[in-house]
Formats: C-alpha cells, structure tokens, sequence
C-alpha cells in the first residue's frame, strides 16, 4: 500500500498526464493493464478559468476512471486561483502542479520548467495551492534549467515546504527535453533530501528500466509517460519483472490488433467518429513501432477519416506483426 497524502494507493505506478495523449480512452485502456493511478491532460490554468467547452470535454471522467488526477500549468496567482475555484466541482483524487513541461511556448510564458529558475515563485504559488486544495497537492519537475543550474534539490525543498504530499520527477533538464540521459545520481539526492513520496520518471520503456530506476533512485514510485504510447499493457509487464524478474513477451499479433480496434472504437464514442478516427492517427504509428515494411500502412492511416478505414489497416496488421 502506497499514501500520497490522504490518497491509498496498491500500486506505485502512475500514468503521467499527457497532452493529447491521456485522455478518458486511453487511461482507460491502461487501466486495464494495472495503472491505477492516471491523470487527465495536463490543463492551462488560464483554459480552465474560461471554462471552454473543450477544456470539460477534456476533464470527462467515468466511475471506473479512478484514482484520478489533473494537472494543472500556470503562473499567475489570479489564473490559478481561478482555475482551482473551476475544478471544485469536479471529484478528482489528487491535484499536480506542473513545473516541467519544456515546451517553447510553456517556457516563454514562465511556466512549467521555467519556474524551476525561481523555485522561491514556485514555492509561493505552491502555497497557494496547497491551501485552497482539499485533495492533496503533488508537484511534477526537472532537474533544473540546463546543466549548469541543476537546482532540483533546492525547488523541492521549497515544494515541500509549501506543504505538498508528493513529487515527480523527470530525470533531465529542461534545455535537455527528452534527449540525453536520465541522472539517476541527481534523482536519488532528491529523494533522499526529502521525507515526502517520490516518484520517479524518465525512460521508463521496460520491466529492466523501471527496476534500474527503482533500484538507483530508491524512489517509492514510477511514473510512466513515453513508455505508455503504443504499449498500455507496460505497467503488467513492469509489475511482473518487479514481482519475478520475469520478462514478459510482447502480446500475441491477434492481440495486439484487439487492442488497437478497442482504443479505436472507445476514441470514436469519445470524440465522434472524424475527430475520434484523425487523434487515433498517432496511436497507430506507435502501436506499430519497429514492425517491418510498415511505411504504406502509416502512410495510409495518417489519411483516415472513418472508422471502416482505420479499422481495415488495423486488420491488415494481422499479418505483418
């Protein structure tokens, strides 16, 4: 048994909020295969406080959508405060400050990462949060800005002073993105600076990469992200080389392909059958990584419209995996 907080959880595997990944079709798929924990899309404070029709079909949840987490980004106080006010009447488990995303347009703006350049900011609104929040407050960082200002340690200590319950960490800088490698060195000195759950994230695409996290780190948890895409079914694979050392195989083709028609048809009822078939698109480019000659058929899928269609190449794979 895990705690974040108040939150009891049986597994320590997350499944990081995502934009244009995690929505209610997905986490549910992973679900399915042991992430309990999930997180809807990572959400603008300033999106939120509009209350858009899109950002509420983004927070769309199910009873079986549970534990349930979002992630909010932002950094002014008067945006943040009303997007909490927002989400009030939604029943979410635990709420995520993101001081990581290292997108261009995130950073110029002065939030995600780049709130990692003034962690005593960050502590501010983190205190804000924490106050107004009746569900546990989690925070998600980097190691700091670029390889010459590596603050990791310090943020987080001011991210638990602010009164967090939890943090997840990505194992690289901001200027980094997701190339270079993770410092598992660096993680470990957080984890050990602070008394709160830490959960780890960075190249977690196998059973032997979450157990080497785990074991260098010695982190309470994993949050999976990129590892996820094309492969919900990696949080049973983590679970069974953590339980037995065991490596399980990749699943059978006429599973895989049960698999793909299932995210498909759930993205459908989702979001219609156009706009549900176009955001499938990338899913099948990653369910379908490292298959041979696959270049005709991803070719064809990028230009889908219907269900008939995309479900037609689904079938084709049959034979090619």
């Amino acid at each position: 048994m895990f705690k974040i907080g108040n939150l009891k959880l049986k597994s320590n595997l997350v499944l990081a909020p995502m934009a244009g990944v995690t929505d209610l079709p997905f986490r549910s798929l992973c679900r399915k295969f042991g992430a309990e924990l999930a997180f809807v899309e990572m959400i603008n404070c300033r999106s939120v406080s509009h209350k858009s029709r899109k950002t509420r079909h983004m927070l769309s949840t199910s009873a079986r959508d549970r534990p349930l987490g979002v992630q909010i980004l932002g950094c002014e106080e008067k945006y943040i405060l009303k997007a909490l006010d927002a989400l009030k009447p939604y029943k979410f488990d635990i709420l995520d400050f993101n001081a990581a995303c290292p997108a261009k347009k995130v950073v110029r703006r002065g939030e995600g990462a780049a709130l990692l350049k003034e962690p005593k900011k960050l502590n501010k609104i983190l205190k804000l949060v924490v106050k107004d929040s009746r569900i546990p407050v989690t925070v998600k960082m980097r190691l700091g800005w670029d390889k010459d200002c590596i603050n990791a340690r310090e943020a987080a200590l001011y991210a638990q002073d602010a009164g967090i319950s939890g943090l997840f960490i990505h194992g690289r800088t901001r200027i980094q993105e997701y190339g270079g490698n993770v410092d598992y060195e660096t993680i470990a000195k957080v984890k050990k600076a602070l008394s709160i759950p830490v959960f780890a994230s960075g190249d977690v695409f196998s059973g032997q990469l979450a157990e080497k996290m785990l074991s260098k780190t010695n982190c309470d948890g994993l949050v999976i992200a990129r590892g996820s895409f094309g492969n919900p079914w990696i949080f049973k694979e983590i679970k069974e080389f953590l339980k037995t050392g065991k490596v399980l195989q990749k699943p059978a083709r006429a599973s895989v392909t049960k698999i793909m028609l299932e995210h498909l048809d759930a993205s459908i009822d989702f979001y219609k059958e156009r706009n549900g078939v176009i955001l499938f698109r990338k899913f099948f480019a990653w369910y379908t990584r490292g298959i041979r000659n696959i270049r005709p058929l991803r070719e064809k899928s990028s230009r889908a419209k219907t269900r008939e269609e995309m479900a037609g190449l689904i079938e084709l794979l049959r034979g090619n995996l």
